[in-house]
């Protein structure tokens, strides 16, 4: 029982932001590429990039260290 129990916030958890994903594309695309942002698109665009290389060595730098799982909370 204590399995199904962690696997369903889980569950919502991952629904949640797969809808949050699927909105903001569909904000970004029905926003910016199907109208003409004008001067906006170039800080969008540079914003979004910036946000990936900053979340992608957050986990990478997450994914190498030795401490993750020497946490009590695990």
């Amino acid at each position: 029982m204590a399995t199904r129990s962690l696997t369903i916030p889980g569950l919502l958890g991952a629904l949640s932001i797969g809808v949050l994903a699927v909105l903001g594309v569909y904000g970004f695309v029905t926003g910016y590429l199907l109208e003409s942002p004008g001067a906006l698109f170039v800080p969008t665009i540079a914003t979004l990039g910036l946000t990936v290389v900053v979340v992608g060595v957050l986990v990478v730098l997450g994914a190498r260290s030795k401490r993750w799982r020497q946490n009590p909370y695990w």
